[in-house]
């Protein structure tokens, strides 16, 4: 009686740069699930089905991987420099508007429901001093507001400087944490049009027409 050998499929031998890029992928979805805390490096290298030593490889410790997570993946996209690439109205320079880049980081937030998710779980986990991000986050209103200094904003005369624009930027960005919060929640609300009714609270008229 002759038999069949039978035939395992291939293994697939991935490149470093996927295998870490599937690593990062699924540190954020879990850690946007469970939280820094409730997740392990065991869990994500189940999550790819390699040994926890194949996650350490690509990344020496949780924190580097928090590290990571945060750096490469939440805070990659939706930047100034993104926005001036897009041709919107506000978006050029010697007319770029604080108020329309604000809609389009609403929008670019809006197609990332997972990483939104992240960055907020972090955000609270963050408050614990022990937390990798603490003094990250304990200082991201500082480095947001530098970052932002650093641009060219067709503002209303009214205004000397941008530093005092410093009181609506916090609030806006405050306001927008909580509107993602809500938005994330079920049922769920659209993003764009809670902004949308928002903005001309946060930018009034007629302070701020044509530069919205």
């Amino acid at each position: 009686m002759s038999t069949q050998a039978t035939t395992r499929p291939k293994r697939i031998r991935k490149s470093p740069e996927e295998r870490r890029q599937e690593i990062l992928d699924a540190a954020v979805r879990l850690i946007s699930e469970r939280g820094y805390s409730g997740t392990s490096i065991q869990d994500v290298a189940d999550a790819v089905g390699v040994t926890k030593q194949g996650v350490l490889r690509y990344f020496p410790s949780k924190d580097n991987l928090l590290a990571a997570v945060y750096h490469e993946s939440y805070n990659m996209s939706g930047d100034i420099e993104d926005f001036m690439t897009t041709g919107l109205p506000g978006s050029t320079p010697g007319d770029l508007r604080l108020p329309a880049y604000l809609r389009f980081l609403v929008w670019h937030n809006s197609k990332r429901p997972m990483l939104v998710q992240l960055f907020s779980i972090l955000q609270v986990e963050s408050f614990n001093p022990d937390h990798p991000l603490h003094d990250e986050f304990a200082g991201r209103r500082d480095s947001i507001w530098h970052y932002y200094s650093m641009h060219d904003w067709n503002l209303p005369p009214e205004f000397d400087s941008f530093e005092e624009i410093r009181p609506t930027l916090r609030r806006a960005l405050e306001i927008m944490d909580g509107v993602q919060l809500r938005w994330l929640r079920a049922p769920a609300i659209d993003l764009n049009d809670e902004w949308a009714d928002l903005e001309p609270m946060i930018f009034p008229s007629p302070l701020w027409d044509g530069y919205r």
